[in-house]
């Protein structure tokens, strides 16, 4: 029997919030089970990059990433965040270490190659991009690996990388050695089937029924990535994939029914 590994995402709304994030880390810090905590960004680089007087440029809501909005990512990201919540998980007892994809080599990415657009350093990666076998001999010494959304290409190039994608090929890679569940969590109780009615969660999702759901213009830009990588995890082999609140983790973990659960 495969021993349980939880891979855990969480968004930048929930990085911007202090307290809550609090909250959501002492929860996870107490998940007895193996486990991986993937992070994006929050409303710092933003800030920051104001403050500098670096524009970011958007196409079709998509951040491009040119060389001074990579810096900014790269400190932000796998340094003050990504070092923040390592900190905070140390305080709750939890034995965190904190990675970009550069480290030790664990997540190697390509640059994102668009014939419309240039993305900048976007880096896009498979499950042959992750370093399966120094993930699983950390996680063997009882280490709480933590993952920012900066990823390299073994050429001394770092790129800004989706956090839903890593988390999603991660659980993908793991999946051979462990008995995998995926959790993306955010503000909501899941998918919901009305944006407007917090009350209209939907329990189940198949990969036709999110079709049908994206057909009809009932799923917002935000959720797109999340519900396309989860189905993805589910296609490869990761055992349980859901959407839940993020305040909700400690009930899942223990009770198996909070959130959108998507299937096959």
């Amino acid at each position: 029997m495969q021993e349980k590994l939880f891979v855990i995402k969480i968004g930048g709304a929930l990085i911007d919030d202090e307290e809550l994030l609090e909250q959501f880390l002492e929860q996870f810090s107490e998940i007895q089970e193996k486990k991986i905590l993937v992070h994006g960004g929050g409303k710092l680089a933003t800030t920051l990059a104001d403050k500098l007087g670096i524009k970011q440029k958007l196409v079709n809501g998509r951040r491009i990433t040119d060389k001074d909005t990579l810096d900014i990512v790269a400190m932000v990201y796998a340094g003050g965040i990504n070092k923040n919540i390592v900190a905070k998980l140390q305080q709750k007892k939890c034995k965190a270490i904190g990675f970009s994809g550069a480290d030790a080599n664990l997540i190697k990415a390509t640059k994102r190659e668009d014939e419309e657009i240039d993305f900048g350093f976007v880096g896009d990666i498979t499950e042959k991009s992750i370093n399966k076998k120094i993930i699983s001999k950390l996680l063997k010494l009882g280490l709480v690996p933590v993952f920012s959304a900066i990823t390299h290409d073994k050429k001394g190039h770092l790129f800004n990388t989706n956090a839903d994608t890593i988390a999603s090929v991660i659980a993908q890679a793991l999946s051979i050695k462990y008995d995998v569940e995926l959790l993306y969590c955010f503000d909501k109780d899941g998918v919901l089937e009305d944006v407007n009615n917090p009350e209209s969660t939907i329990k189940n999702i198949s990969e036709e029924e999110f079709s049908t759901l994206k057909d009809e213009g009932k799923l917002h830009k935000g959720i797109l990535p999340k519900l396309e990588n989860a189905l993805g995890a589910v296609k490869n082999n990761v055992n349980k994939v859901f959407l839940i609140k993020e305040t909700e983790l400690k009930n899942h973990i223990e009770n198996h029914h909070a959130g959108t659960e998507i299937c096959l």
